[in-house]
């Protein structure tokens, strides 16, 4: 009797300190927080068509666009979760949102780096979508050049990753091969058959930040990554807040339809070519 007391008791306390571990450690990853503000900037590409405004007119439809080549985001991290949003901006002309570019602009993001989970809130016409895929995969090529950022020593990587992988919340008229046998050919002399566009990405992560966190899709280097160039787009870390006194709660968005990355392409895709499809026949008519 007195064996299986000890027995019992010998269990009890292994259960009790197992529970007291499993406390710390998430008690541990709560209290190593941090806010990262991100200024987004990306130049202004009017391709051939640019080449025949003058500098004034350039001017005034970069004034016109500001709202949607400078944004501003905050990052809100732990050990393994983080929370990506954009912050409100006014129409720079208007003084109103930008409804039309938030179509196609990227929604509240959550990332998991320990179950490689990302779940994202997309809002089209409307409707809204919870995007629930796998974290991007990124091969990083880790580099010797460093450099400073604010108060952090900061190291570069590099990595090639798929455009379309990078852009999957956005729309792209070339998508829709299925359409116009010119808009096919065209679309075909562009871009070689079987070659995947791919977009060069340059990062400075600091170590003194020991998360796998970062803007966007990027993460999985050994520190906060700070910095991010990829095509003509840069965004930059401008201020960071570590352990703040008030203690974050990151939460996973919960609303809305769930999806593949995949099959919001998809979805995006053809409500896109109706609308062009009911455009033409309103014009034909």
């Amino acid at each position: 009797m007195k064996s299986l007391l000890l027995k019992f008791s010998a269990i009890v306390l292994t259960l009790s300190l197992s529970s007291l571990s499993d406390t710390k450690q998430n008690e541990k990853k709560q209290s190593f927080q941090g806010k990262a503000y991100y200024l987004s900037k990306a130049k202004m590409n009017l391709g051939t068509w640019g080449a025949r405004l003058t500098e004034g007119q350039k001017k005034e439809i970069e004034a016109r666009l500001k709202n949607r080549l400078q944004k501003s985001y905050v990052l809100t991290f732990n050990k393994e979760e983080s929370f990506f949003s954009e912050e409100d901006q006014l129409d720079a002309m208007s003084g109103a949102t930008d409804s039309w570019g938030k179509n196609f602009a990227p929604g509240d993001q959550y990332k998991n780096v320990k179950t490689n989970s990302q779940i994202q809130n997309q809002e089209f016409y409307g409707k809204n979508f919870l995007v629930n895929d796998n974290l991007q995969p990124i091969e990083w090529v880790l580099g010797k050049e460093t450099k400073q950022i604010g108060d952090y020593m900061c190291f570069k990587a590099t990595a090639s990753i798929p455009t379309n992988e990078l852009t999957w919340f956005n729309f792209s008229w070339s998508k829709l091969r299925d359409s116009n046998p010119k808009e096919t050919d065209t679309i075909q002399a562009e871009s070689k058959a079987g070659e995947i566009a791919m977009t060069e990405v340059e990062a400075w992560y600091t170590p003194q930040i020991p998360v796998s966190h970062g803007p966007m899709e990027y993460w999985g280097l050994p520190g906060l990554i700070l910095e991010v160039s990829a095509g003509e787009t840069t965004m930059l870390c401008s201020k960071i807040v570590m352990n703040p006194e008030e203690k974050m709660e990151i939460k996973a968005p919960e609303k809305g339809t769930q999806v593949t990355k995949m099959e919001y392409q998809e979805i995006i895709s053809k409500k896109m070519k109706e609308f062009r499809d009911n455009r033409s026949g309103r014009r034909r008519g």
